[in-house]
This record gives C-alpha cells, sequence and structure tokens, in this order.
C-alpha cells in the first residue's frame, strides 16, 4: 500500500506558505467582528469572503457532512461549533477555528476572542486569563519544535506551561487539557499523521526533523477536562460547564529552523518570550 512520508520537500514547504497566509487573513477579518450582537453566521460569513478573495477555498467545507467556513464555540463550548443565529453576547468567551486550501496545500489556525462587558470586568478577566493561558501552552509547543527530536517533547511542553500557571481562577483546581482531541499533522490533507498530543505521553511519536509540518493546537478548559458531543453532532462542550479556550497554528520545521506557516511574521512575536526566531524557509 503506498503511504506518503510525513516530511516534505522543501518545495513543498514554501508551497504551504500562501495558505497559511490565507487562513490568517480569514482569522483577521473575522476578529474585529466578534462582538455584542453580531450573529455567529456572520462571522463565516466573513472567513469564506476572506478565502475566496486570495482564490483559495473552505477545507472545513471539504469534510465530510460539514457546510461552513469555519468552527465557532462559545463559552462551555471548546471545539467544533457550527456558525447559526446565535447572537454574541457581552463577556462571551469565543473561540474561531479556520483553515484555507490553496493549490492543493493546506493552512489551518485558531484564535480564541473574549467580548467586551463593561458590567462584569472580573468574568472578562477570568475568560482573557483562559485565553492567555491557551495561547502561552501553544506558543511553548511550538518553541519546542524548533529543538524537540521528538513529537512528545511538543505535548510536554504544552502541558508544562499550562501547569506552571497554577490553578484556574474559576475553579481553584488546574486547568483542564482536553485528551480527546489533538493537533494534527497538515500538508496535502488538512488532517494528516502524525498526532500531536497537548500533555506527556509514555511514546516519544515522531521524529521533528526538517519536513515536518504539524497543526499545534491546545485546547484548555478552566476546569475538568471531560466533554460531550452536542445534538449536532460537531459541537464539543465541557460536561461541568466551565468555559473552554482554543488556539492553533501550523508551523513548518525546515533546515534553518521553524517557521509558523499562518501568521505573517513566522511567529517572531509569539516566539520572543520563549528566545525562539524564526527563520524563513529557503529556496
Amino acid at each position: 500500500m503506498f503511504r506518503r512520508s510525513i516530511y516534505k520537500t522543501p518545495a513543498q514547504l514554501r508551497a504551504m506558505v500562501e495558505p497559511g497566509l490565507i487562513t490568517a487573513a480569514a482569522l483577521d477579518a473575522v476578529r474585529p467582528l466578534i462582538r455584542a450582537g453580531v450573529k455567529t453566521i456572520e462571522l463565516d460569513a466573513a472567513a469564506n469572503r476572506a478565502i475566496r478573495q486570495r482564490g483559495a477555498e473552505s477545507n472545513f467545507q471539504l469534510v465530510r457532512g460539514y457546510h461552513h467556513t469555519i468552527c465557532v464555540s462559545v463559552n462551555e463550548q471548546v471545539v467544533h461549533g457550527i456558525p447559526g443565529e446565535r447572537v454574541l453576547e457581552p463577556g462571551d468567551i469565543v473561540s474561531v477555528d479556520c483553515g484555507a486550501q490553496y493549490e492543493g496545500w493546506n493552512g489551518d489556525s485558531a484564535i480564541t476572542v473574549v467580548v467586551p462587558d463593561a458590567e462584569r470586568p472580573e468574568l472578562v478577566a477570568r475568560r482573557e486569563e483562559l485565553s492567555r493561558v491557551t495561547e502561552g501552552s501553544m506558543w511553548a509547543g511550538i518553541a519546542a519544535m524548533a529543538t524537540a527530536t521528538s513529537i512528545d517533547e511538543i505535548g510536554a511542553a504544552i502541558q508544562d506551561y499550562i501547569e506552571a500557571q497554577g490553578p484556574s481562577a474559576v475553579s481553584g483546581q488546574p486547568y483542564g487539557i482536553l485528551r480527546e482531541y489533538v493537533g494534527h499533522g497538515i500538508g496535502r490533507k488538512m488532517h494528516e499523521a502524525p498526532s500531536v498530543f497537548n500533555y506527556r505521553t509514555p511514546d516519544r511519536g515522531a521524529d521533528v526533523k526538517p519536513g515536518l509540518v504539524l497543526a499545534i493546537e491546545p485546547m484548555v478548559t478552566a476546569g475538568g477536562e471531560a466533554t460531550f458531543i452536542e445534538d449536532d453532532d460537531w459541537t464539543v462542550t465541557t460536561v461541568d460547564g466551565t468555559d473552554g479556550s482554543h488556539w492553533e497554528h501550523s508551523v513548518a520545521r525546515h533546515d534553518g529552523g521553524i517557521w509558523v506557516l499562518t501568521a505573517p511574521d513566522g511567529g517572531r512575536a509569539g516566539l520572543a518570550p520563549f528566545g525562539v526566531e524564526p527563520r524563513e524557509i529557503g529556496k
């Protein structure tokens, strides 16, 4: 049976730059619309326009049974929420996951935004802290990819970062890390081998070496890690009703180091606190 290598050639890595930037542009179009009074389907339309304006297509719409450009998850929903008529409210924590396919190559990225609420500053602060912890753990994992020899080091870095933040301000318990949903390889398909766990595992996993492209995406809750799938067969929601957050970037390891494909600056700002300087993919 034919099996495609998980490692890309330098030319293939370069081909993945544009779909990554298109994905970033789609999220840039969505971000300012995440405010009170906006329907989640409006976010979907904005992302779709941004992707099609760049001559690409939504890779989410290529997933069997899914018909939207983004996933949008609100409050206790962590991932895979379906856009619709839901109206965002002050204080909501909103995670948006998006991807684009361009000339046969894919990008995948996610952000979390908290809607301002002047009347509930403590709620906003708690939710922004959850988002900060989740985003920081993503960058810790990306930074680890720069020097890792195997994928398990990435998951360990993510878990270490989260545990170092102490207990959740909501539950007083450690932040929860979703176990059933993980990161993945990305390339000709949005979801490829290998899996990227967001926690320590006993197995080393695949070798991290030039040519590897990973979607690193911690999914973190303010309480327990147990989830269930809602009746729409997609939306993943916390059992205890605590908030969730999701951040994601697609990252390439190449001969010169790493480059975050879904960040216009290659990840320079996010990696700076970790002492890692991203390097553009060479010719």
